[in-house]
């Protein structure tokens, strides 16, 4: 089922129209569905899509539970996973008494399953010869458990796949480390900066590949999000063109493409990044259309970790570009490889020569990582209470921009138009 791509907000009644003819007859009575939903990372109206993906199947499915695909972000507490579909204790054990929500466990074995192996022949074919070496496809095995997975989540333009969404919520979303690493680092290896806002690239060619190996039926229903609201959803079996439709329209949505490039941006970040790891989103969005020499200031007076999940290796590793990793690996090999790509992309294109590391661009965050921190690991610091907001929204230079909610938006300059 797919909608053509507007600008206009689709309401209740057209998402409800829309989800009917697109999942009504996609599963058996005796099917086992587990939906795969974004956590608290992604805008979305997940409550009111709970609501109705429960209202359309809790009574036409076997059984229906949601797991939430964390990547290697934190676990939600039950309050927190409560609060993020939008119902309350009361609603949990009476309407929905029979629906689990389950946190996805990147880290713990137990939870995991090795559906196969692709050979390092393959994966050198895929990714343009970057890597060689055999690739574990492991995913959180509760795919074993159902019938079909339904994916119910956004697209947005994104650093590692080109475009979110689609497949990507089952790898990286719910899958093992070896793949977490493996994804993120190849598309370091490409950068940020050149895969961002790309629909056809190496990594999202090795998610669809590593996707094919899930036993149970696969439908993905993507959403295109504008402002708090739902612009176009994308319903189709695990096939590319329902995702590729999601992905033009949001291009069309989430992709503003500038003549020129400016020489400092500044970026406020939305609470919904509580840490650098998700804040960081702010600087992918913008370091393509930012002049050799510019800056990125990240405006974050909310978030004081690099990350809850990571933040400890990134102290020792601190902030490098790709070239400077691979050219002391003895060094950094054994490091995850998914911090080693998070680092690269937070540092953006460097130049590697003679043992010196020059960054294309500086990063400045105004945020609660103290100063001595942000020294240590290589980044700039600014006081965020030395920041007058007002002033920078206010700014008026053609060779500056300011974005209010930055992350999801992508900046692009008209030269690297296709």
């Amino acid at each position: 089922m797919e909608n053509k791509p507007s600008t206009t907000l689709l309401t209740q009644t057209d998402t409800a129209r829309i989800l009917e003819k697109g999942l009504r007859g996609r599963f058996a009575y005796s099917d086992r569905v587990l939906v795969i939903i974004p956590d608290a990372t992604r805008t979305v109206q997940l409550p009111i899509l709970f609501r109705l993906i429960c209202d359309l199947l809790l009574e036409r499915v076997a059984a229906l539970d949601f797991l939430i695909a964390l990547g290697t972000h934190p676990p939600m507490s039950e309050e927190a996973r409560l609060s993020h579909v939008g119902i309350s204790h009361a609603e949990k054990n009476s309407r929905y008494a029979g629906i689990h929500i389950f946190n996805h466990a990147w880290s713990d074995p137990s939870e995991l399953v090795t559906l196969t192996t692709i050979s390092d022949k393959e994966v050198s074919a895929i990714t343009d010869g970057r890597i060689k070496r055999p690739l574990p496809v492991t995913i959180n095995r509760k795919v074993l458990d159902y019938d079909a997975a339904l994916v119910c989540g956004p697209v947005f333009p994104h650093e590692v796949a080109g475009f979110s969404g689609g497949n990507k919520y089952f790898f990286p979303g719910i899958s093992g480390p070896e793949v977490i690493d493996f994804t993120h680092w190849a598309g370091a290896l490409m950068s940020s900066r050149a895969i961002i806002g790309t629909c056809d690239t190496p990594i999202r060619r090795l998610i669809n590949r590593a996707a094919s190996e899930i036993p149970c039926a696969r439908v993905l229903m993507n959403l295109v999000v504008q402002g708090d609201g739902l612009a176009g959803i994308y319903i189709g079996d695990d096939q590319d063109e329902s995702w590729r439709n999601a992905a033009r329209h949001s291009a069309q949505l989430h992709i503003t493409w500038m003549h020129q490039p400016v020489h400092q941006a500044f970026a406020v970040i939305p609470s919904m990044y509580d840490d650098l790891w998700t804040g960081a989103k702010g600087m992918y969005k913008l370091e393509p259309v930012i002049a050799d020499g510019g800056e990125i200031i990240l405006y974050a007076p909310h978030i004081s970790e690099l990350s809850y999940t990571h933040g400890t290796l990134l102290d020792a590793i601190g902030f490098h570009g790709t070239d400077y990793f691979r050219a002391n690996w003895d060094k950094y090999r054994h490091y995850p490889w998914t911090v080693l790509a998070h680092a690269a992309h937070v540092r953006g294109q460097t130049t590697h020569k003679d043992g010196m590391e020059i960054p294309r661009i500086r990063l400045a965050l105004a945020s609660r990582i103290p100063k001595e921190r942000c020294d240590k690991v290589g980044l700039g610091y600014l006081d965020p209470d030395s920041i007058d907001l007002s002033w920078w929204k206010e700014r008026k230079d053609p060779d500056y921009l300011y974005v209010p909610k930055a992350g999801e938006h992508l900046y692009r300059l008209d030269a690297e138009r296709m």
